[in-house]
């Protein structure tokens, strides 16, 4: 059984949902600066309003919408022309029009690499219901994977919306059957749970976070839980060469905890590409 029948449509919708996956990446880039940021400034007021601290009325509104796109080296407010994925980032050299400060290349990259992923969706999938829920499961694989990059955390707002929207698509088997996915999300938070806790009571220390066990767990609803071996040892033996690499390189300290969810993000793209068929011949399952 497979996710779906590939059904390759003409070039118009491949070109319709890489031109859509660019503007995603633009909107993503905001969505992996800002999120944290937002995130913070709540914990922040909790924790005011839990120590009956006064909360400053007069802070500059902060979210996904404002304050508008900025230079963050002084502040100049982008236009639209600044603003076109790619594009803005060629014309402009890769610097700020204004200030002349060089832009940072994750900008052109996360816009380049969510427009590649859509096309590649489009192509494989076609004009199916198939194809919507991989875009939404392909933009939320790169805002995490960038966000934990950045911050060793990944969102509840993110994984747990994803990991319901995963059960709602398999309602109607769209990617697996809904018992599958239901064992897939038990399984794949369980499995890094018990992880987890083997690790920290062998060594006395915290290998990974509970947002990798609820990423898992999102990636086991979506894929069904056929595909969870497949992503896991990929995941682990990619974070592995990845992690000791870095240390080789002098890019990372021993002791630096390095990021597991773009492992486990860049394998559920993986498995949802291959489809079920191949995770259950590789593993006989």
């Amino acid at each position: 059984m497979t996710f779906f029948e590939p059904l390759l449509m003409p070039l118009p919708l491949v070109g319709l949902c890489l031109i859509l996956g660019l503007l995603v990446g633009s909107f993503l880039n905001v969505v992996i600066y800002r999120l944290p940021k937002m995130m913070e400034q709540e914990w922040e007021a909790q924790c005011k309003a839990w120590r009956d601290e006064p909360t400053e009325d007069d802070e500059a509104t902060f979210n996904l919408a404002l304050p508008r796109s900025h230079c963050p080296a002084c502040g100049h407010t982008l236009g639209v022309v600044e603003n076109i994925p790619l594009v803005s980032y060629a014309l402009q050299r890769g610097r700020c029009r204004h200030c002349e400060v060089a832009v940072s290349l994750r900008y052109p990259l996360v816009e380049a690499l969510t427009g590649a992923l859509f096309a590649l969706a489009a192509w494989q999938i076609g004009a199916q219901w198939a194809l919507l829920g991989a875009l939404v499961f392909l933009a939320a694989m790169v805002a995490l994977t960038f966000i934990d990059l950045d911050t060793l955390f990944l969102p509840d707002s993110i994984t747990l919306p994803l990991l319901w929207l995963g059960l709602a698509f398999n309602l109607a088997g769209v990617y697996a059957d809904l018992q599958s996915a239901v064992i897939g999300a038990i399984a794949g938070y369980g499995l890094l749970w018990l992880v987890f806790w083997g690790f920290k009571f062998a060594t006395g220390k915290e290998g990974m976070g509970y947002g990798d066990f609820k990423l898992l767990a999102a990636i086991g609803a979506w894929l069904g839980w056929q595909v969870l071996p497949m992503v896991v040892l990929t995941s682990s033996l990619v974070g592995v060469v990845a992690g000791t690499a870095m240390v080789v390189a002098g890019r990372h300290e021993r002791s630096t905890p390095i990021p597991f969810g773009p492992y486990l993000a860049a394998a559920g793209v993986i498995a949802l590409f291959m489809g079920r068929d191949a995770a259950t011949r590789f593993f006989g399952l």
